[in-house]
């Protein structure tokens, strides 16, 4: 990770726009990122069943995560830097792309399933994309837009066949389509904040220890509590896990948003989909959404649209 980190600033300044490296570097963040958010939503489930509630497995394992990449950043001498415009980035950041959506999702899983939710994590595509266009981020381009609307209509067969089941839970399934929401507000606001000649391996950790804090004083609330239970080492063991996967995560993410965009980086969602339902229904048990092949062949073919010119780093 610190190799790949460390040639970003010189793909960036490229002078061959159609060099391999101009679009390898976002292919692989893309692949590997989704797959590590795909692996997450499993241990969400994984954790619920061993009476870890959400807002515990979340603020120990964005801690964590945290810990382990302030200590790279310490180590690669680039600490996050903190004054106003990255207090504000941090907090922003934390709140729509870790603790607000993060929470939503965490919650919904024991409602809803995790196949379910790493689902739903498709979606910020379309409204990444939209609001890219709007904001000027992105120029309007014919196949990159199909790619976009296939990989949604794919996330959109899998919903509509969820909320027509007859032991849906309703109010549960649109809670967790407000995270995607979430999620596509981070994807635009860290490429329009981000603080200038700040490398993302500094502002990671900054958005993720913010995130913690957040966690934590919702904690202090009545009737939330970060509580760990220790009968066993299995919460202590998916938490260890969890916070290795979410430093990876969260270290793609940052290097994603760089080389590759706003919306590439929406697209995180549907490769952890592509990943976290067939982990869901075989190794959990989940019962295959109706539709499975119809969203993934759509998801996976928005994917190849996006990706067909190759991508020119932002």
């Amino acid at each position: 990770m610190t190799a790949l980190s460390g040639t970003t600033h010189s793909l960036l300044s490229a002078n061959r726009p159609d060099s391999p490296k101009t679009w390898l570097i976002p292919l692989l963040s893309l692949l590997a990122g989704g797959t590590l958010l795909g692996i997450s939503t499993n241990l969400a489930k994984f954790a619920g069943e061993v009476r870890l509630s959400p807002l515990a497995f979340l603020f120990w394992s964005v801690t964590g995560a945290a810990f382990l990449l302030l200590l790279v950043s310490a180590l690669r001498r680039q600490l996050p830097p903190v004054n106003r415009r990255t207090i504000e980035y941090y907090a922003v950041s934390a709140f729509a792309g870790v603790a607000g959506a993060n929470l939503l999702f965490f919650s919904a899983i024991p409602h809803v399933g995790a196949g379910f939710v790493a689902l739903t994590i498709t979606l910020p595509p379309l409204l990444t994309y939209l609001g890219a266009l709007a904001l000027r981020l992105e120029g309007f381009q014919a196949l990159r837009a199909l790619g976009v609307l296939s990989a949604l209509a794919g996330t959109v067969v899998l919903a509509a066949r969820k909320l027509s089941a007859p032991d849906a839970e309703q109010f549960w399934i649109l809670l967790t389509l407000a995270g995607p929401v979430l999620l596509a507000i981070g994807n635009l606001y860290r490429t329009l904040r981000w603080p200038s000649g700040v490398p993302g391996s500094a502002l990671a950790p900054g958005m993720v220890m913010a995130a913690a804090v957040m966690l934590l004083l919702m904690g202090l609330l009545p009737g939330f509590s970060v509580a760990v239970p220790l009968e066993s080492y299995v919460p202590l063991t998916l938490i260890a896990l969890q916070a290795a996967v979410f430093a990876g995560q969260f270290w793609l993410l940052f290097l994603l948003q760089k080389t590759g965009g706003p919306v590439l980086l929406s697209l995180l969602g549907s490769v952890g989909a592509l990943v976290g339902v067939p982990v869901a229904v075989m190794l959990q048990g989940e019962t295959p959404p109706e539709g499975l092949l119809v969203g993934i062949v759509l998801i996976g073919a928005g994917i190849a649209l996006l990706n067909f010119k190759k991508i020119k780093p932002r």
